[in-house]
């Protein structure tokens, strides 16, 4: 098993748009497997090569028990939208309200290049918003209202993690979607 560091809030990773993935050969393969440990072992639903400091368009998530992986990711969304609570595994500890289409329709390819489509709503919709929005830069508070931006980012500065780059434990209390993604 290979368990690496997730990269926390303020690491400038998080903030850089992920490159298309052109190989689909061994080392993505590696990748592909050491996100999905890292994920299971954290644990979250979901898991962006950015939180493991790879600017790499890929993602892999666990929903519904089951585990999946997207490279290379485009999204459909629907019209429809939900509410719930959200959380990232590089923001440990922290849940707010977040706005998401409810339904979801990815298109993209497996690790070793065959095209693939992840259709789902609710949870797994969520979980594939999220983490494409990593590929691209995005942390969830940046879709948070102007209140609830700020209280984000009160409790990130206040945060016992914050400003210390350091992983997160296995103990840590984020199984549901609404504590990690």
């Amino acid at each position: 098993m290979a368990v690496k560091p997730i990269r926390l809030f303020g690491d400038p990773v998080l903030r850089t748009p992920a490159e298309p993935v052109k190989d689909f050969d061994k080392e993505l393969r590696t990748l592909v497997k050491d996100l999905s440990d890292t994920m299971l072992d954290a644990p979250g639903v979901g898991l962006a090569a950015p939180q493991l400091g790879v600017g790499l368009r890929v993602f892999t998530y666990y929903v519904d028990d089951q585990l999946g992986h997207v490279v290379n990711p485009t999204l459909d969304l629907s019209e429809e939208q939900q509410d719930g609570d959200e959380g990232c595994l590089s923001l440990p500890g922290l849940t707010f309200p977040t706005k998401r289409a409810y339904g979801v329709v990815a298109k993209g390819f497996n690790m070793y290049g065959e095209p693939i489509v992840v259709e789902g709503t609710e949870l797994l919709a969520r979980c594939v918003q999220h983490e494409t929005d990593h590929l691209d830069g995005i942390i969830f508070i940046d879709r948070l209202d102007t209140e609830q931006r700020k209280a984000a980012m009160k409790a990130i500065r206040e945060a016992e993690w914050f400003g210390e780059p350091k992983p997160i434990v296995k103990d840590s209390p984020h199984r549901t979607f609404g504590k990690a993604l």
